[in-house]
C-alpha cells in the first residue's frame, strides 16, 4: 500500500504544535511533534497574521530540516472562540423508494442544509461545519446516521447543528499559508476532531462533557448518544492564570509561566509541605520572596471561575443529568496540579484527564502523548480517515560517483595471487600457503599500479589488506636475505 505523510498545525494562543505522521494503510506513525511559542494569536483568533506567519515559518523550516522533507500542504484547525451554534434542517424526495439510503445521500443532505441556511451577515460570517442530530424517514423518526443508512424510504429529512464563526478568522488563515507557499488541505472544527482522539465510543454514547482548556480559550462539548449535542466556549484559559501571577508578583510573563508550571497548583489546603516553601524571585538585592501557598491561592481563585463558567454551559445544554461518563479534561490547562480534583469537588461528576488514545505509534518524545497535543493528533487522525493526499515531498538524493586513484604498491615474486591475478592475503581468504624451509634467493621486487577505491566500504578494506600483505612479504624476504 502506498505510503504518505500528513502534516497538521495547531495554532494556539501560547504555542504552535506541528505534527507530521507517516501513514501506510491503517498504520499511523508520528515521526515529528514539536511545540514552539506562538505569536500573533489571541483567544485562538489570529490577531496579527504577519507575526504569526514569521514564527510559523521558523517552526516549519525546522521540521523540514530535521525530516529532510518539504511540506507542501497542511491541515489546520479553525478558531474555537466566538462560535455560534444554530439548528438547520433539510429534506429531499427520493426518486426510487426501493433503493437503500446511502451514506452519500446523507452527506448530500448535510451539504444542502449548510448551503440553504440563511446567514444573517454573509460578509462577516462563515459556516465551520455541521453535525447531524437526527434523521426521519417515512415510518420512523429520531434515527441516527448509522441507523438511517440502509433503510428504505421515499423521503429523507435531517436535523443538524450548524456552527458559525467569523469569516475574518479563516481569511487570516489563508493569508498566513499563502505567504508561506503552503496549501491548506482542510480546515477542521477542532472540538469534533479532539473528541474522537480523546473520548471512547462508550463515553460518547452514555453522555460526557469534553472540556478543552487552552491558553486563550476554554471550550466545552457535550456528547450523548454518540453525537455532539452542544458546544460553547469562554474567551480565557490558562493564560489568564499566568497574567494573574505576573500582576500579583510584579514579574515578567515568561517567569510567571515558568513558576506556574513548576510550582503552580490549585487547592492550597492540599499542598502539604510545599505550602511552607518560599520562592526567591530576584537573585540580587532587594530580594523578592513569594510563598508557594500565595501563588496557589491566586491560581485557585481563577480556576474556580473557569469551572463555574463551564458548569453554567453544561447546564444550559440541558444534558447535565445525562452525563453518565462525567467530564473529560484535556488541553494544556489539564496538566495544572490539583485541577482535576478541584473540578470533581465542585461539579460532583466523575472526572478524568484526556490524553490522546493509542490509535497510533510514535518515534518521537513523550510530548506527543500529552494533553496539549490532542488537537494536532486529532487532525492527523481525521485527515487519515478523509483520505487526504500526501502532504510532503522528499528530495531526490543524487548518486555520488566513486573516484579511483592509482597508487604504487611494491610486491615480490613470493606474494601469492588469485587465479585472476588479484592480490590477496592468505590468512583472510583461505588456508595459509606453506613456505619451505630452505634457502631462498633474494626476492625480486617490482612496482605495480593498482586502483585504490576512496571510501570506507568493503573495497577499501580489501585494498588496504593488499597493501599491508605486500609490504609484510617484502620485509620478511629482506630479513631472510
Amino acid at each position: 500500500m502506498e505510503e504518505k505523510y500528513i502534516a497538521s498545525i495547531d495554532l494556539g494562543s501560547s504555542k504552535f504544535g506541528l505534527c507530521v505522521a507517516r501513514v501506510n494503510g491503517e498504520d499511523i506513525q508520528i515521526v515529528y511533534y514539536k511545540e514552539t511559542p506562538s505569536e500573533g494569536i489571541r483567544t485562538s483568533l489570529i490577531a496579527n497574521p504577519m507575526k504569526a506567519a514569521a514564527r510559523l515559518k521558523e517552526a516549519i523550516r525546522e521540521a523540514e530540516k530535521e525530516l529532510m522533507i518539504q511540506i507542501l500542504q497542511v491541515v489546520v484547525g479553525m478558531p474555537r472562540s466566538e462560535v455560534a451554534q444554530v439548528t438547520a434542517a433539510a429534506r429531499i424526495a427520493r426518486t426510487n423508494a426501493d433503493d437503500y439510503i446511502s451514506s452519500e445521500e446523507v452527506e448530500n443532505l448535510k451539504s444542502m442544509a449548510l448551503e440553504t441556511y440563511p446567514l444573517s451577515n454573509p460578509e462577516r460570517q462563515i459556516m465551520y461545519g455541521a453535525v447531524a442530530q437526527s434523521f426521519s424517514i417515512d415510518d420512523e423518526i429520531q434515527l441516527v446516521e448509522n441507523e438511517v443508512v440502509g433503510t428504505l424510504s421515499s423521503s429523507l429529512e435531517g436535523n443538524f447543528k450548524v456552527f458559525i464563526g467569523n469569516r475574518s478568522a479563516t481569511t487570516a488563515l489563508d493569508k498566513i499559508f499563502n505567504q508561506l507557499d503552503i496549501a491548506i488541505a482542510k480546515k477542521y472544527f477542532l472540538p469534533e476532531v479532539v473528541a474522537h482522539a480523546v473520548l471512547t465510543e462508550d463515553e460518547m454514547a452514555s453522555g460526557v462533557a469534553l472540556i478543552d482548556i487552552g491558553a486563550g480559550v476554554t471550550s466545552v462539548s457535550v456528547y450523548h448518544g454518540g453525537i455532539m449535542r452542544y458546544y460553547a466556549s469562554i474567551p480565557f484559559g490558562g493564560k489568564v492564570i499566568t497574567n494573574d501571577i505576573r500582576t500579583e508578583c510584579s514579574i515578567s510573563e515568561d517567569l510567571a509561566e515558568k513558576i506556574k508550571k513548576r510550582f503552580g497548583a490549585c487547592m492550597p489546603g492540599k499542598l502539604a509541605s510545599l505550602s511552607e516553601k518560599v520562592l526567591q524571585i530576584r537573585l540580587e538585592p532587594p530580594f523578592k520572596e513569594v510563598p508557594v501557598r500565595y501563588i496557589s491561592e491566586i491560581i485557585d481563585c481563577r480556576c474556580r471561575e473557569i469551572i463555574e463558567a463551564l458548569l453554567y454551559y453544561i447546564q444550559e445544554s440541558g444534558l447535565q443529568n445525562s452525563l453518565r461518563s462525567g467530564l473529560v479534561i484535556t488541553g494544556g490547562g489539564a496538566e495544572l496540579a490539583n485541577f482535576i480534583p478541584l473540578v470533581k469537588d465542585i461539579s460532583g461528576y466523575e472526572v478524568r484527564k484526556g490524553y490522546p488514545r493509542y490509535m497510533f505509534s510514535a518515534s518521537v518524545g513523550s510530548g506527543v502523548y500529552s494533553t496539549s497535543a490532542t488537537s494536532a493528533i486529532g487532525m492527523v487522525l481525521a485527515a487519515k480517515e478523509d483520505h487526504l493526499p500526501d502532504c510532503v515531498t522528499k528530495p531526490e538524493i543524487p548518486e555520488v560517483p566513486v573516484e579511483e586513484e592509482m597508487v604504487e604498491v611494491e610486491v615480490t615474486d613470493e606474494t601469492p595471487s588469485m587465479p585472476d591475478g588479484a592480490l590477496f592475503a592468505p590468512e583472510e581468504f583461505g588456508e595459509a600457503i606453506p613456505i619451505e624451509e630452505k634457502p631462498k634467493p633474494a626476492p625480486k621486487t617490482k612496482k605495480v599500479k593498482v586502483a585504490k577505491k576512496e571510501g570506507t566500504g568493503i573495497l577499501s578494506i580489501f585494498w588496504s589488506k593488499v597493501e599491508k600483505t605486500a609490504l609484510k612479504v617484502y620485509d620478511k624476504a629482506n630479513e631472510e636475505e
